[in-house]
């Protein structure tokens, strides 16, 4: 979501995206709401990784900068908007996707699964089924790999998407091919709302391991993963370090209007 004059009053702002949705409650609540209407949105979660490539790629900007909703999904971008004053909760795909589909199934509103393998998405579609009494899953897609969000597969997958009636699609594609095709498919398809949850049918199906939940908790799930797969993600993570002290000084004019606000309120 593109951050306007208000957001940047109202919103935690990162890069030039805005965070609307500070927390889990928001989050699942604004999903189900724009559902329930029938409206297309999409949903992505801002980590610092996202943040370096929408640096270098412009079609993962603009795709952020499109989104209906933006939650904090890394540690790092909840922490800078503690530091403006506001409480953001770290809100992950993979830990909106139980709450989502229990109010998915209470209101009937029927799910699309795309991403990930065969196997996954089987054994996804098996465990939500038996975790979520009534939850419709009306459809399912494998797509090439490597996935191209512009290529005749992806118009497949907007075609049986489409087909489906799916209100909801729980995208598991990985960043930024998930978001760019989600806006992709969001303004083709009246009526569904975008999921960009990364790897949580991945983690749900357990073909692959998240961190302990202690590690989540204290938001050192990323050296968790940097600790496994050092050579592919190590250089990443530099990556997201390096960046993180100009986005401190970008977020300078929140933190300085939200301790000025506290200060003429209090005198």
């Amino acid at each position: 979501m593109i951050a306007t004059s208000e957001d940047l009053q109202n919103n935690l702002t990162v890069g030039g995206i805005s965070v609307n949705l500070p927390t889990m409650t928001d989050a699942v609540n604004a999903v189900i709401a724009a559902s329930y209407r029938k409206e297309s949105f999409a949903v992505f979660t801002l980590n610092l990784s996202h943040v370096v490539q929408m640096r270098a790629r412009s079609d993962f900007y603009d795709a952020y900068r499109s989104a209906e909703f933006v939650t904090a999904d890394g540690m790092p971008i909840a922490m800078l908007g503690r530091m403006v004053g506001m409480e953001i909760e770290r809100t992950t795909g993979s830990d909106m996707l139980t709450p989502i589909c229990d109010a998915a199934s209470f209101h009937d509103l029927p799910v699309f699964l795309m991403g990930a393998n065969e196997t996954t998405l089987a054994e996804s579609r098996r465990r939500l089924l038996a975790r979520h009494h009534g939850l419709r899953i009306v459809g399912s897609y494998v797509p090439d790999v490597p996935f191209d969000p512009l290529s005749s597969d992806a118009d497949t997958a907007i075609a049986k998407i489409r087909a489906s009636g799916a209100r909801l699609c729980i995208l598991a594609l990985g960043a930024p091919r998930q978001e760019v095709f989600a806006i992709r498919c969001r303004d083709e398809v009246q009526g569904v709302g975008m999921l960009c949850f990364g790897a949580a049918l991945d983690f749900l199906a357990e073909t692959q391991e998240r961190a302990p939940l202690a590690a989540q908790k204290v938001g050192l799930e990323w050296a968790w993963r940097a600790f496994r797969e050092p050579r592919r993600l190590g250089p990443r993570y530099l990556q997201c370090l390096a960046v993180l002290p100009s986005l401190i000084a970008e977020t300078v004019p929140q933190i300085l209007h939200a301790h000025l606000g506290t200060y003429r309120w209090r005198h």
